[in-house]
């Protein structure tokens, strides 16, 4: 068994697509569009794995307060393979205007890890 895909709803879904493929070299599908429901999304596939994230959107979508210590599904972690990768890609969501929350840094279970508030305040965790 596999994890297929995770879907994010996202408020500004050409942003979101356009910060993956910046920051995460994703490929994208075609945009699907439903007129009936008004719902769009994108599929992107990862590098490496066969991982997907949906990004979608519909206009009556709400947004809000994302927290780390929300119950649910509370972040997406990517694993880039070395601590090196880890700092770099950190320094440039930092530089892209994520908001750095912890690291990197090696955590008590031994992960190297950093984790950022990014893309409409979503929880990404980099790490090796």
């Amino acid at each position: 068994m596999r994890v297929e895909h995770v879907a994010l709803y996202v408020k500004d879904l050409e942003g979101a697509k356009a910060f993956f493929e910046r920051n995460f070299s994703v490929s994208s599908s075609s945009l699907y569009h439903n007129d009936k429901t008004g719902f769009s999304s994108y599929f992107l596939s990862f590098d490496e794995g066969g991982s997907r994230l949906e990004l979608m959107n519909r206009p009556d979508i709400t947004l809000r307060e994302i927290s780390p210590l929300d119950q649910g599904f509370v972040h997406l972690a990517l694993a880039l393979g070395s601590k090196e990768k880890v700092n770099t890609l950190t320094d440039k969501l930092v530089a892209d205007g994520c908001k750095l929350l912890s690291g990197p840094r090696t955590t008590g279970d031994g992960y190297y890890e950093s984790c950022l508030a990014c893309f409409e305040g979503n929880i990404i965790e980099l790490t090796v």
